[in-house]
Formats: C-alpha cells, structure tokens, sequence
C-alpha cells in the first residue's frame, strides 16, 4: 500500500511517526528516510530508542523551503538511491519517506524516478510519503491520501518553534 500525507498542515511527519510507532510496537521493521532535513528534531531522540526503526537524513543542518542549493540536490539524490536499495533487500515492512513531496516539488528529485520506484516497489512494503505539494501523479497511485490543512496556526501570531512540540 501506499500512504501520502500531504497539504499545508502542521502534522505530516507527525502522523507518519506515528505509523512507524505502532508499526514496531506490532513488531514490524521501519525505515525512515528523511529528505531536506539534517538537523537533530525531538522526535529523533525518541525514534532512536526503538531497535525496530531505523531513520537516516539526507539534508542539510536548515530545512529548505525555497530554492535547493546544489548541495540539497546531491543530498536527496544520494538519499533516494540509498532508500531504492533498502526497498530492493525488502528487509522493511514500512519505508517511510519524509518530505520526499517537497524534494520532487523543489526539484531536488525527479517525479519520474518516484513514481517508478511507487509502481515498482513490491507490495509487501508499505510507502508513507509526506510533505506538502504531493504531485498529482503521486497522489493518483496512493492507496490512502490525508490532506492536513492549515485553518490556524499560532506562527502568524509570532510564536516560534517550541522544542518537544515543533522541534
């Protein structure tokens, strides 16, 4: 199956952390391949601590929101080979790739080599794909897609990241 969490929401990786929690308290192998993000957040202080999960990032210490640099661009390509290899060894049953939307969206990845390894990917591997502007193409071959929408958000008040609950 396919999973794709997208929209302009707080709570995408949020919600595929989630899955990967109740996955290995089920006693499921999680990988967790995270695209633009190379700072240490929380959430990785927790995840650390389950033997069934293992995470790596393929990003710089900032997280890009605009205009990749050429280094974002390798990170993710070198990134996204390293995830193809762990889909091929099928030694997970749930690869989750966050923020791989924006990746694609930014054009640090290309669309077509994500939806060749979304049709190609056997289907005794769940895919979680998160971040905003999922691809329409994307978005046709997933199995379940949540749009997280922003209604409000206290960051236009000025409040800025709080750790333990942002970071």
């Amino acid at each position: 199956m396919i999973q794709v969490y997208t929209g302009n929401g707080k709570g995408k990786t949020t919600a595929a952390f989630g899955l990967a929690l109740r996955a290995a308290g089920a006693g499921l192998k999680v990988y967790i391949g995270q695209f633009l993000k190379g700072k240490c957040y929380s959430e990785l202080n927790s995840i650390k601590k389950h033997k069934n999960i293992k995470i790596e990032q393929f990003g710089r210490r900032c997280f890009v929101k605009s205009k990749p640099q050429k280094k974002d661009i390798e990170l993710a390509k070198r990134g996204f080979e390293k995830v193809k290899k762990n889909i091929a060894k099928e030694c997970f049953n749930l690869i989750i790739l966050d923020e791989i939307n924006i990746a694609v969206h930014l054009g640090c990845l290309k669309l077509k080599g994500v939806i060749s390894l979304l049709k190609n990917s056997p289907k005794t591997i769940e895919l979680v794909l998160t971040g905003r502007y999922a691809h329409p193409q994307v978005l046709k071959l997933a199995d379940l897609v949540s749009e997280i929408k922003e209604i409000k958000h206290y960051y236009k008040k000025g409040v800025k990241a709080r750790k333990g609950i942002e970071n």
